[in-house]
């Protein structure tokens, strides 16, 4: 049995952020992959290529969950599906140590699906639970 201490309003806070850590930390981890993996560790072409420019658009959602915007959550959640295409097809395809790479890529973004969904599902049940907690949180954000 699984005794809480906290209040559920207080739980589902801390589920809450920690989903918004996994989030920003596993988006943090596909741009630092995303460059290291084609200018240093496995590039196509020797000294790096034009394809670490695909960490770019990865860039734009990032403050987003820094400011902790609900529609970037939701829009990043169906953009990462390019990503995680484009490790499958790597993985498949590439010769080792580039396919560990999209392996890991596919893991990644598997990690900030599932935390985007979680978030956004857990933020909505919150609002709906605390609707004055919401708008003060609105305010206090713009």
């Amino acid at each position: 049995m699984h005794n809480s201490t906290l209040a559920p309003q207080e739980n589902s806070l801390r589920h809450v952020t920690l989903t918004r850590l996994l989030a920003v930390s596993s988006l943090m981890g596909l741009i630092v992959l995303g460059l290291a993996w084609e200018l240093w560790l496995a590039p196509l072409r020797p000294g790096g290529t034009l394809l670490a420019l695909k960490v770019l658009p990865l860039c734009f959602p990032l403050t987003g969950l820094l400011k902790n915007r609900m529609y970037t959550y939701r829009w990043l959640s169906l953009l990462i599906w390019l990503y995680f295409t484009e490790g499958v097809v790597r993985a498949w395809g590439d010769a080792a140590p580039s396919n560990y790479f999209a392996m890991v890529e596919v893991l990644l973004c598997v990690v900030l699906f599932a935390a985007c969904a979680f978030h956004v599902r857990l933020r909505l049940k919150h609002a709906k639970a605390n609707p004055l907690a919401e708008q003060v949180d609105a305010s206090i954000q713009n």
